[in-house]
């Protein structure tokens, strides 16, 4: 790859991504402009799929609405999505989970991933935003 390509990439990339895989449950901070207005909208929901590497990766989360089903593609490195919050770590056997698009109900429901593996997880994001609000303090400072 080119350079100029890559230095570029790593000027847009955000610095702090949360571990993303799919069946984990999202809360998506979006930024939406509604006429001169900016307002930042939740999306929650389960990733289903991660597609892409670096800076062009991007997650597609599901979640059921008025009985439908909805589905949106973010991708991360986005400067509309403002966070990503893990609220659950899904246990999954699959990288993509679109047969969730058939089921309905709580055949939906994807199991939590519980005991030390989810524990490491959550002390690892915890650790990182930490280092990450420590970094934008001194910024601004």
């Amino acid at each position: 790859m080119s350079s100029l390509i890559q230095t570029l990439e790593s000027e847009m990339k955000k610095d702090f991504v949360t571990a993303l895989n799919a069946g984990d449950t999202v809360e998506v901070h979006y930024l939406i402009r509604e006429g001169e207005k900016e307002r930042v909208q939740l999306f929650i929901g389960t990733i289903i799929a991660v597609q892409g590497t670096g800076i062009r990766t991007a997650i597609v989360v599901r979640r059921i609405v008025a009985s439908e089903g909805v589905e949106r593609i973010f991708p991360i490195h986005s400067p509309r999505v403002r966070d990503i919050v893990v609220t659950r770590r899904g246990k999954v056997r699959r990288a993509k989970l679109y047969f969730l698009r058939d089921r309905v109900g709580k055949k939906t429901r994807v199991t939590e991933l519980l005991g030390d593996k989810a524990r490491a997880a959550k002390a690892a994001d915890k650790t990182a935003r930490a280092d990450q609000t420590a970094a934008a303090a001194t910024e601004e400072a």
